[in-house]
């Protein structure tokens, strides 16, 4: 038997119980979002705001993508944020857990192929939601829907 992956396999009531959870949660800081339509975290930020999520783009370089002002790094942002959500290396993974944790983040999120247990490990220890290699905008259209 197979564990949970990306919300298949055996066992995942838990799973979905989680991320039906975070998906409750309304504003998301997207580190790594681009300013480029056809780049994935640019259609997942589009998607999300469609669907009623506070949108927060995160990107050197500042300017706007999608109307919204882009912050350098996640501990640039004045407000506060739910979902912390990466689209950036694993190995750039542990220390946006430590910006998301300094934050008061609830929920660090890696977008699919990004595995990072250190990245998991300062999550969880300060008792941060974690879900790994797993894409938000599958699983809320899996989960949620329109």
């Amino acid at each position: 038997m197979t564990e949970c992956r990306r919300g298949e396999g055996a066992d995942c009531e838990a799973f979905e119980k989680k991320v039906r959870t975070i998906l409750a949660l309304k504003t998301i800081a997207i580190v790594g979002m681009s300013p480029q339509e056809d780049r994935p975290s640019y259609r997942v930020g589009k998607y999300l705001i469609e669907h009623g999520y506070d949108v927060i783009p995160v990107r050197p370089g500042g300017g706007e993508i999608l109307g919204r002002a882009v912050f350098a790094s996640v501990s640039e942002i004045p407000r506060s944020v739910d979902i912390v959500d990466v689209f950036r290396r694993s190995e750039d993974c542990e220390e946006i857990a430590r910006d998301a944790v300094s934050i008061g983040a609830r929920v660090l999120w890696l977008q699919e192929d990004i595995v990072s247990p250190s990245a998991e490990q300062i999550a969880v220890d300060a008792g941060l939601l974690f879900v790994m290699d797993t894409c938000i905008k599958k699983m809320h259209a899996k989960y949620i829907g329109d």
